[in-house]
């Protein structure tokens, strides 16, 4: 397994049992801590199996949902091999969220790898062909309630040109995309070279980063290394990152604030971190990234204690992803 995994899989790993440890203060905490004054919306939550024995149900991620004040979480499929060794599928996503409509919203996901290129020629074996054939599928799952495409997780580069098509479909049904952007998924370079591509290629196409890579960019003296690690100890910030400029000169650009990656980000540098937070509040998304039971969310602590102002709060819990996501 290369070192980007065990990474994440370390995170995970001391997540889940600092949970465990945490349960019994958290309970005695929940009779003092008054309900949160602003509900959260979740842009980045799964369903089933991640790691073997570590099943998330629906009922055991609304347990989390009502423990911190979450109105409602978005289930993000996982259908690529790079991402998990157990798949979880656009439509086992759609039946949970059916059956807890008012709880969970469901985004779809396919991997551009699984379709044929010529459109005007027929697949014996049922592959999608080319952009009308993603198209023609991206709108059935949108009858069927998908307020977005993601988590798009696929090991080819990011501006790969079986990915550009994905991107070319969603603007065309007006979904947006919630991507991850590493060393191996999505792949860049500092700089983020082939994000910028994506995002003037489609600029009507609202897509929101996520993972090391993507959040490693928020400083300037970002390296490769950074993009497959998590800097996992305070670390200065290099004004000027290439995230910042991408969001200066691109306004579909978005930042899903879950996940280890935006976790460091912010965490890594909290006087810069929390100006960054005031500053981009019109596109900061907060996420969770809960995969599994009892797994440790250390984001509420830290905006909490981030002191930010209210109208700041209200659009990075909720309202950005109400307005984003069309929830009405």
């Amino acid at each position: 397994m290369n070192s980007r995994s065990l990474s994440r899989r370390a995170f995970v790993a001391s997540s889940l049992a600092a949970g465990a440890a945490g349960l019994a203060t958290r309970a005695a905490r929940a009779g003092e801590r008054p309900s949160r004054k602003i509900k959260i919306v979740d842009i980045h939550t799964h369903l089933g199996m991640f790691i073997w024995g570590q099943e998330l149900t629906p009922k055991g991620l609304i347990k989390l949902m009502d423990a911190h004040d979450i109105e409602r979480s978005v289930v993000l499929p996982l259908i690529s091999p790079e991402t998990s060794l157990f798949p979880q599928t656009t439509h086992s996503a759609l039946a949970a969220c059916k059956a807890h409509a008012d709880r969970l919203v469901p985004f779809c996901c396919f991997d551009p790898r699984a379709y044929h290129q010529d459109p005007n020629k027929p697949d014996r074996i049922g592959r999608i062909n080319g952009v009308p054939g993603m198209v023609e599928l991206l709108k059935r799952y949108q009858d069927l309630g998908a307020k977005g495409f993601g988590e798009h997780q696929v090991g080819l580069p990011f501006d790969d040109p079986l990915m550009m098509t994905v991107y070319e479909a969603l603007e065309t049904v007006d979904l947006p995309i919630l991507f991850h952007l590493d060393d191996i998924r999505g792949a860049d370079t500092p700089g983020l070279p082939r994000l910028e591509h994506a995002l003037r290629s489609f600029p009507k196409l609202p897509m929101i980063g996520h993972a090391c890579g993507f959040w490693a960019s928020i400083s300037a003296d970002a390296k490769d290394y950074d993009f497959g690690h998590y800097p996992t100890v305070p670390k200065p910030v290099a004004p000027g990152g290439a995230l910042e400029l991408l969001m200066a000169k691109y306004p579909n650009l978005y930042c899903d604030l879950s996940e280890p990656g935006g976790y460091f980000a912010i965490a890594r540098d909290m006087e810069f971190g929390r100006q960054f937070v005031i500053r981009w509040a019109d596109r900061l998304l907060f996420g969770t990234d809960y995969l599994m039971p009892d797994q440790e969310i250390p984001h509420f602590e830290l905006y909490e204690s981030l002191d930010l102002p209210e109208d700041v709060q209200v659009k990075i819990y909720r309202e950005n992803a109400i307005r984003l996501l069309k929830l009405g």
